[in-house]
């Protein structure tokens, strides 16, 4: 079935003789994670042959619970996507009905878990590349705090934003993934003492009793009507179980998409500089001329969504216009965390629909890159501000999956974990 959905770029088991937590439970890693002797290419033709020589802090982890890696799972093209058709390996189908997309980035790890080619799936989320996929495919996806799980081993796309998360069909799996992979870690400076001996899977008690969920008007409108209509009635269940909705409102978020872009492909432009074709990657061969060498490798190993974005983020951190665009992406990003601040002194977490749209078909959204940039108008806020948020199957819509999305204040994955459980419930 993995064949028929392209879910795999490489399929191959790496076995785990130790006895812990996840001993029995395969696992399927997004192959932008670093795999020892496990060849990692990024969805990208730039990386094709290339093995890293260690692993991820988070592989080791999994293979210290026990886990069966079974795979290194398709992806849009080093994160760059949002519906795993930007991939130089093909694009990723919907377990849930093959003629559309999975989402994005990490569409391959979602699709493993939906068809249940892996019991659980890690992938990356950047600006909203675990959250997306899962609602689309119908599993749990989480995206953690900044700097709870390391970001060693993971090939960089978006420094600043992007963590690495857990997709399960359940909120306790997902959580439980995220107990083995939380913690500190000396070789990322960007991680905390958070979660070095988290419980989440024991939060998914499914007791909202008291909770109350702040619905963000921005979020809600301009959503599909079916779409909005799955996920009012998943909260009219949670309020059933005790918990308490209000409005709120976030003024920034409105300025969430565009400064979410600006900095994220400045970063990409920054971070895949280290793609020249002369210490790994594709070679561009040399003949006197390095920039030529150069231009030639780069041509020949990234695709046009790459390419897009390595130009527009260039051209925003150019000397006349770092000010004009990184600056006031930057402005905004602060705006974004101060409104989340606000919004937290009132409620205990906020909800909304995670994708505004269903699934779309294969090779429908190719044709329009902006508009699949505002597809992310839901989830990217979440990554400006750091924060922790949760995408659980909320019900269908004409038959296709439609996740609701709980996001919680720093460090509250417990609280999400909860509300989210009583969603499944």
């Amino acid at each position: 079935m993995s064949a028929d959905l392209n879910i795999f770029v490489t399929e191959e088991t790496l076995d785990s003789d130790a006895d812990g937590p996840l001993s029995g439970k395969t696992v399927a890693v997004k192959d932008n994670i670093s795999t020892e002797g496990l060849r990692t290419t990024c969805g990208s033709a730039m990386l094709d042959d290339y093995v890293p020589p260690y692993d991820a802090t988070v592989v080791e982890r999994l293979k210290n619970a026990g886990a069966t890696i079974v795979g290194k799972a398709n992806m849009d093209e080093f994160g760059m996507g949002s519906t795993t058709e930007t991939s130089a390996f093909g694009a990723t189908k919907n377990p849930v009905d093959p003629e559309r997309v999975p989402g994005g980035s990490s569409g391959g790890s979602a699709a493993a878990v939906a068809a249940g080619e892996a019991d659980l799936a890690l992938g990356t989320d950047t600006g909203g590349s675990v959250r997306n996929p899962a609602a689309f495919c119908g599993v749990v996806g989480i995206k953690p705090t900044y700097g709870l799980v390391s970001r060693y081993g993971l090939v960089a796309y978006a420094n600043s934003l992007e963590q690495i998360g857990p997709f399960a069909p359940t909120v306790e799996e997902a959580a439980e993934l995220l107990d083995v992979i939380a913690g500190p870690d000396a070789n990322d400076a960007t991680t905390h003492d958070e979660g070095a001996d988290s419980d989440y899977a024991s939060a998914a008690d499914g007791d909202v009793d008291g909770l109350t969920i702040g619905v963000p008007t921005e979020l809600v409108e301009g959503a599909d009507d079916r779409v909005v209509e799955t996920f009012e009635a998943a909260l009219s269940d949670l309020e059933a179980q005790g918990a308490e909705t209000t409005e709120v409102s976030l003024e920034s978020v409105g300025h969430a998409v565009q400064a979410y872009y600006v900095i994220a492909m400045s970063e990409a432009s920054s971070n895949l500089a280290r793609f020249d074709g002369v210490r790994y990657g594709k070679s561009g061969g040399y003949d006197g001329n390095w920039n030529e060498s150069f231009a030639r490798a780069r041509e020949e190993g990234f695709g046009a969504e790459v390419k897009r974005r390595v130009l527009l983020g260039t051209y925003a951190l150019s000397a006349g216009y770092h000010d004009k665009y990184y600056k006031k992406a930057q402005d905004a990003r602060a705006w974004v965390a101060q409104d989340f601040d606000a919004a937290f002194e009132e409620v205990d977490v906020l909800a909304s629909p995670t994708m505004p749209v269903l699934p779309p078909k294969l090779g429908e959204s190719l044709d329009d890159p902006l508009q699949l940039y505002l597809t992310d108008a839901n989830t990217v806020p979440v990554n400006l501000a750091n924060l922790p948020a949760i995408s659980v199957p909320a019900g269908e819509a004409e038959g296709l999956p439609v996740g609701l999305q709980l996001i919680g204040p720093k460090f509250g994955e417990e609280t999400i974990v909860r509300a989210a459980s009583a969603v499944e419930n």
